[in-house]
């Protein structure tokens, strides 16, 4: 079924537990998202940025998304990821997308309030809910790419009055994970007593961008396959499942299934370099995929959740 986000992110922010946010790009990889929320009874959401959307065209993806999330048996949002103006909202809620995030967190207090506060209006208007950031992760993802020395963690106090002043649904904090496979050396840092203060003073979901796990077996795999890949580190299992006892209900995870995916495709050619069924080569990283995403439902609690 096909909700808002704050129907999925509300009761999980009440219940301690998180669900995660998987970006898609394809149908293969959105097939291994619903379908595994519905084989583990889980509510999830579907994210689609900027880039996908010019990748796979904002209609033709985001159709293919709801069309899959309204057959569901479990609550399904989709969700753009990092929108980067009030444009591209206004265009995402006009495609169907059920739950929205501005991104103006590279703005001043003031600015990134004033923006948020445009777009909350105008979603709510239409019974979309909104996400949107304060302070600053570091790493790469797509459009985005932010340096350690401009990242900075998220000011309790300064949420609080960021709240209160836009009406967002619910809030993306900088903790201490960041964008990318590179996250970090061994165990990246995590700020869970700052996660905590805010979940205090707080009672709207909170939000984990760069949560992936980037699992060793998986990154060993991709380098077997003939992929390269430098010393990558993601985020431990042990550390989101704390941070969602503290008021973290979304967390954000992409490479992981970009990984997941590629090296699913690398081992089939890999093995059979005379392959070219692409149900056959694509199939595999579906569901290597599907592996990943259970694995963060159980971690996360979302599973039998819904």
């Amino acid at each position: 079924m096909l909700v808002t986000g704050s129907e999925i992110l509300v009761p999980a922010r009440n219940g301690k537990y998180g669900v995660p946010s998987f970006n898609t790009n394809n149908l293969e990889i959105t097939q291994a998202i619903i379908h595994t929320a519905e084989k583990l009874r889980s509510p999830v959401l579907v994210q689609i940025s900027e880039g996908a959307r010019k990748y796979a065209g904002t209609e033709d993806l985001t159709n293919l998304v709801a069309d899959l999330a309204r057959r569901a048996s479990v609550p399904v949002a989709i969700h753009l990821d990092h929108g980067s103006s009030y444009e591209s909202c206004l265009s995402a809620i006009k495609a169907g997308f059920t739950s929205i995030m501005i991104d103006a967190s590279h703005h001043q207090l003031a600015e990134n309030i004033l923006e948020t506060r445009r777009v909350v209006e105008a979603a709510h208007a239409m019974g979309i809910t909104v996400e949107a950031e304060l302070g600053r992760l570091g790493g790469i993802e797509e459009h985005i790419e932010v340096d350690e020395k401009d990242a900075f963690l998220t000011d309790p106090d300064e949420a609080v009055q960021f709240v209160e002043e836009t009406g967002v649904d619910y809030l993306a904090i900088a903790i201490g994970t960041s964008h990318g496979a590179y996250k970090g050396k061994g165990r990246p840092f995590i700020d869970h007593a700052r996660i905590a203060k805010i979940g205090a003073m707080l009672s709207i979901p909170l939000v984990a961008h760069g949560s992936s796990g980037v699992p060793p077996e998986i990154v060993q795999r991709f380098r077997d396959s003939g992929g390269e890949i430098g010393e990558a580190f993601g985020i431990a299992d042990d550390d989101l499942a704390q941070a969602c006892q503290h008021g973290i209900a979304k967390v954000n995870v992409d490479t992981d299934l970009r990984l997941a995916f590629t090296v699913g495709v690398r081992e089939v050619l890999q093995k059979n370099p005379k392959e070219f069924d692409p149900r056959k080569i694509l199939g595999p990283a579906r569901d290597l995929m599907a592996q990943l995403i259970e694995h963060k439902m159980k971690v996360l609690g979302s599973a039998g959740k819904a």
